[in-house]
């Protein structure tokens, strides 16, 4: 099942989610150079976070290969900042599309309901948290994280608590036969997050999962369902709840 959109209009224009997905993009573009080595590479070995290389598991000198006879030092100094800037690098086109596309549907919705300053805040540490649940799922990994999945993970748990009953969308494969149907989003997002938390357990038998940061979507899920409470705005969710953006706009202005 992949989400196609949600029935939950907006009543504020959902700046930082338009801004992430820019960022997101220009980094892309700018940076990864659209997937094509050595840039893809380059800024994986500079930006994506290695949990070995936090922990200091890994020598210096070590070399991890990324294909195209281009390969990653490890120099021993820890770059903690890639804990961060790992949140704004993908891996390839369909992850970088998949990643948009999911903030594009669940972020304006909760933005919608903190703020702005206040969802940039959230947003952050949802990552944060994040790539310390994959960190310590395998402290000595020298597999790079990359992505925005963990923070967007944290979206989504925000949106299950905030619009359980929000009806969202779905495509729908089974083989040769496709259709889509429309689930509330309590039972579409939960549906995602037991499929994370299933195929992340491998990992705590320590098989490597091909470089895929599973724990990260969990541990991004799990701290935006309990960091929403402290973020939302209690009079913007409530205004979400009783009626129309526009009859609310018209009243405000009329």
């Amino acid at each position: 099942m992949f989400p196609l959109r949600d029935e939950n209009p907006t009543f504020h224009t959902s700046i930082v989610t338009y801004s992430l997905i820019i960022i997101n993009i220009l980094a892309w573009v700018l940076i990864q150079g659209v997937g094509f080595n050595p840039n893809l590479a380059k800024s994986i070995c500079q930006f994506g976070l290695v949990p070995g290389e936090l922990f200091g598991a890994i020598k210096p000198g070590t070399q991890l290969a990324l294909g195209g006879g281009l390969a990653c030092v490890f120099d021993g100094n820890p770059n903690w900042l890639s804990v961060i800037t790992s949140m704004f690098m993908h891996g390839g086109w369909l992850h970088l599309i998949g990643n948009m596309w999911f903030l594009w549907i669940f972020g304006d919705n909760v933005e919608d309901a903190m703020g702005h300053v206040r969802f940039v805040v959230f947003y952050l540490l949802c990552g944060l948290a994040a790539a310390a649940a994959q960190t310590v799922a395998d402290t000595s990994s020298t597999v790079p994280m990359v992505g925005a999945s963990g923070a967007i993970g944290g979206v989504m748990g925000a949106y299950a608590l905030l619009y359980p009953r929000a009806y969202v969308h779905m495509f729908v494969f089974l083989g040769f036969y496709m259709t889509t149907i429309a689930i509330p989003a309590i039972y579409m997002l939960g549906y995602w997050f037991l499929l994370q938390l299933v195929s992340g357990l491998p990992a705590l038998a320590g098989d490597r999962l091909g470089g895929v940061a599973f724990w990260a979507h969990v541990g991004g899920f799990v701290a935006g369902l309990a960091l929403v409470t402290f973020f939302k705005q209690h009079h913007r969710h409530e205004l979400r709840l009783r009626g129309s953006p526009r009859r609310t706009a018209k009243r405000r202005w009329l």
